[in-house]
């Protein structure tokens, strides 16, 4: 889940030139239609199976499947998709779902309540991707041709894990075992699978799915493609020639530039995806929280906004801005005298021990370097010194379960819009640590971390201040990670698209079926 972003970032310079007029949309092809062309630059597919996919293909998968809720960005809450309407029982235990009547499949089958039941059995029987959305469920009833019943082990907010953006998807079972070699798809979405070529530059088509429920009665994109350009200079000159409609992150630079260009319109929105300093409190140096929080005193977060330019906004607390658990008036500060004076206590510092951290980041993400480059320079004339490390993400990620280093530098963003996203995955104990790279062990955490899910349907004050006394505990009496920024999307498409907008639900997601294509 984590690997896209790893190379996502881009920091360039483009040579000042005249920038020619940019068309308004991408060129028709030979019926007369034009395509919606979203660019970026690593694979779109790793995995076709919708129960399993935790990558990049969400940005397409998003447009061929479908989720009984989305999440809705203005009222902050779960809005109908598959399902018309809900309920729950006063307990926060049983979910009642409606499910909107005469949606098909692209098989043709019906999409009814034992479809739903079916697949979202299936995919709690993989134990892969983010199948722990669904572990609060015990039982799924059939309780009308288009009503479904959701027992649960304990509360928890059921809409909203419903709309997740992995793991969620609702999809035909007795064709997705065909999806594989990506020749067909087991969705019920706006867009089918028309073509995938694995390796290739021209990656995947999508095609009209002349059954959608939606209806095509307005202007649409008929065709959606997804093409890989790992060059982000190639991918701006396309965007501006026309032969892609939307690039997904700028760098500052050319955000100014995009800005100012004619036939180019832009978005620039924070999101729910958080960079991490997560450091390793079982083995090595770090085991001894006076290093952790002077570690955490030492990072110039100010610095770092300004070195990344638009491209990142300040962190406050753990849960970024707009969802529950967001903390306030928690912004870190430097202070390197309180960073040096823990550092003596330790031993360590100017006249004591040298220190070396390990340090691991993504490689090709040009943030987390400033990040790593400007963490180095501020603690050599500490005494510590960062050995610092690039890795692909697979191969960090590895590596961090192996417990090898003191530092491990990641992006996190929620599967579903909910703070617990953070605590259950990031910091609660487990074996293996799987997202918990911090390999933090506390009970007491724990069970807070624990209760959330319940108290978020049930006491939503309670769940507030427990959120709060969750991040005072992790950041400032253990001191297991620092936040030094929310990743600010600064998008660029074509000016003749209209209906665009941005979900930091669902992260790079562009549901094309919204959009308006000009005349």
């Amino acid at each position: 889940m984590r690997r896209r972003l790893t190379a996502a970032v881009l920091m360039l310079t483009l040579a000042a030139c005249t920038t020619p007029a940019s068309p308004s949309e991408v060129r028709p092809d030979a019926q007369g239609e034009a395509a919606f062309v979203y660019a970026q630059n690593l694979d779109v597919v790793t995995d076709w199976d919708p129960a399993t996919s935790y990558s990049n293909e969400v940005i397409a998968l998003q447009n061929i499947y479908e989720t009984l809720t989305v999440w809705n960005p203005v009222t902050k809450k779960a809005s109908p998709r598959l399902a018309t309407s809900w309920t729950s029982g006063a307990d926060g235990k049983s979910w009642t779902f409606t499910l909107r009547p005469d949606v098909t499949f692209h098989s043709g089958r019906p999409l009814d309540a034992a479809a739903v039941k079916a697949s979202i059995e299936r995919t709690m029987k993989t134990d892969a991707g983010a199948s722990y959305i669904w572990d609060a469920v015990e039982t799924i009833r059939v309780t009308g041709p288009l009503t479904v019943t959701f027992q649960l082990k304990y509360a928890a907010p059921l809409d909203l894990t419903a709309s997740a953006a992995y793991a969620a998807y609702i999809y035909d079972v007795s064709a997705v075992d065909q999806v594989k070699d990506g020749k067909q798809d087991a969705g019920s979405g706006p867009y089918t699978v028309d073509g995938w070529r694995k390796g290739a530059e021209h990656e995947l088509t999508l095609k009209a799915y002349d059954g959608y429920w939606g209806g095509w009665d307005r202007p649409h994109y008929r065709t959606v493609k997804f093409r890989v350009v790992p060059d982000p200079r190639r991918r701006w000159e396309l965007l501006q020639d026309g032969e892609i409609s939307f690039v997904d992150r700028l760098s500052p630079g050319l955000y100014r530039r995009a800005v100012r260009t004619p036939g180019v319109r832009t978005a620039d929105m924070p999101s729910f995806n958080t960079a991490m300093l997560l450091f390793n409190t079982e083995r090595g140096p770090l085991r001894d929280v006076r290093l952790r929080k002077a570690l955490q005193k030492a990072i110039d977060y100010r610095g770092l906004i300004r070195a990344l330019g638009g491209g990142a906004v300040p962190a406050s607390g753990i849960v970024p801005e707009g969802l529950p658990g967001h903390q306030r008036e928690r912004l870190p500060r430097q202070d390197l005298a309180a960073a040096l004076q823990l550092l003596q206590q330790a031993g360590y510092g100017p006249g004591g021990r040298p220190l070396t951290l390990t340090l691991t980041y993504a490689e090709g993400d040009a943030d987390q370097k400033i990040l790593v480059t400007r963490l180095a320079e501020t603690l050599r004339p500490l005494n510590v010194t960062l050995d610092s490390r690039p890795m692909e993400w697979l191969a960090q990620w590895e590596r961090g379960k192996q417990k090898a280093q003191d530092i491990f530098v990641m992006y996190w963003w929620p599967d579903y819009a909910d703070g617990w996203s953070w605590f259950g995955n990031v910091f609660r104990s487990g074996k293996p640590p799987v997202f918990n790279l911090t390999y933090l062990k506390d009970s007491k955490a724990d069970g807070m971390i624990d209760m959330l899910p319940m108290l978020n349907v049930t006491d939503p004050a309670t769940a507030k201040k427990t959120f709060h006394q969750l991040t005072d505990r992790l950041l400032d009496v253990r001191a297991a990670a620092v936040f030094p920024w929310v990743v600010n999307y600064q998008r660029a498409y074509l000016g003749g698209i209209s209906g665009y907008d941005d979900n930091p639900a669902y992260p790079d997601v562009v549901f094309v079926y919204d959009l308006r294509p000009s005349a």
